[in-house]
């Protein structure tokens, strides 16, 4: 069936999503006939739309050795995009933080923060955001599994926070920034750790929704205020692939799905044109097509109607404080179109 913009308009009182803050979070893909140049200006492009939007944030995602993916130099992109826009705040989703000593993680985002100041945003991830062999590559003598992530974010505060009395170890720039941390995770522990914390958290159910519910719980349940927040702060990735029609969508997210289908298959490949969904059904296994379907369980594909529905239902299944949109739609036109469908919504 196939789902058109006909929806009545209805006061913001009755839109449950205009309590709901929209962000964005890009990877930098890039086409399968395209370049990476190319794919920096588009996410430039992006930010600057979704800022246009009203859109919170733009975060950008640390991954490695993807031959699809340009955001590898996370730090660096986020001052590109700072530096392309003016009010939207703009972070990492996240920076690996096994990855990288504290201390460079600490000025790194420090000179970001005194050159963007109150627009820059540290969000933090414990997993390396790649393969083995990169990963050893990246951690050299530091090949750990990430069991100090606790210790070594709470370093990382230490050096963004106020210098204390006969601190010998100083970030500069960083020291005083007190750049917002975020902590992220697709598992409990990240949950545990940023609610003991007092820190927001971002659930990364836009790849992993599994344990999106008993995380966010926890999180809530444990909370503790800190002197960063007074209460729990929920941001939930959400892929989304908005079109006029069910059907216009459903074609457009054969791109998104045809990339998740060559992770299940062990191999990265640059983002792909959208295809028929037939030919796509022919072309995996049952086991294949689960594996994505579980991998994209939390995926919004629709016209208006359908995506205001799942949305609507997401929120009201986590009580989220913000989503954080990824939309892997292959034209760049239509991706930005999508996100119009979206923001149109609240």
């Amino acid at each position: 069936m196939t789902t058109t913009d006909t929806a009545p308009d209805v006061s913001a009182a009755a839109r449950p999503l205009s309590r709901v803050a929209f962000s964005m979070l890009d990877l930098v893909p890039v086409r399968d006939q395209g370049t990476v140049a190319e794919a920096l200006q588009q996410s430039l492009a992006l930010a600057r739309h979704v800022e246009a939007l009203g859109f919170r944030r733009f975060w950008l995602a640390e991954h490695h050795n993807m031959d699809g993916i340009a955001s590898s130099a996370t730090a660096v992109l986020v001052g590109h995009i700072a530096g392309g826009t003016q009010r939207i705040r703009v972070g990492s989703g996240g920076v690996m933080l096994p990855n990288h000593p504290p201390l460079v993680v600490a000025e790194n985002f420090g000179t970001l923060a005194e050159l963007y100041p109150g627009r820059i945003d540290l969000g933090l991830g414990r997993a390396p955001g790649t393969d083995p062999s990169t990963m050893r590559a990246l951690r050299r003598d530091r090949l750990g599994d990430g069991d100090d992530f606790p210790q070594e974010v709470e370093e990382l505060q230490r050096l963004l926070g106020p210098a204390q009395p006969g601190q010998r170890l100083m970030a500069v720039p960083g020291v005083g920034t007190q750049v917002p941390i975020w902590l992220l995770g697709s598992s409990l522990f990240s949950a545990q750790l940023a609610a003991q914390r007092g820190l927001p958290y971002a659930f990364a159910s836009h790849f992993a929704p599994r344990f999106l519910l008993q995380a966010v719980k926890m999180y809530r349940d444990l909370f503790q205020p800190s002197a960063t927040l007074a209460k729990p702060y929920v941001m939930v990735g959400v892929p989304v692939v908005a079109a006029p029609t069910d059907d216009e969508a459903a074609f457009l997210a054969t791109t998104l799905q045809q990339r998740v289908l060559s992770i299940v298959r062990g191999r990265r490949i640059r983002m792909q044109p959208p295809i028929d969904p037939q030919q796509l059904d022919a072309s995996w296994t049952l086991q294949e097509q689960h594996a994505v379907d579980s991998f994209l369980g939390l995926a919004v594909v629709g016209g208006p109607q359908t995506v205001r529905a799942r949305l609507e239902y997401i929120l009201e299944e986590t009580q989220a404080d913000e989503f954080m949109f990824t939309s892997d739609v292959y034209d760049p036109a239509l991706r930005l179109r999508s996100l119009d469908i979206v923001t149109a919504l609240k």
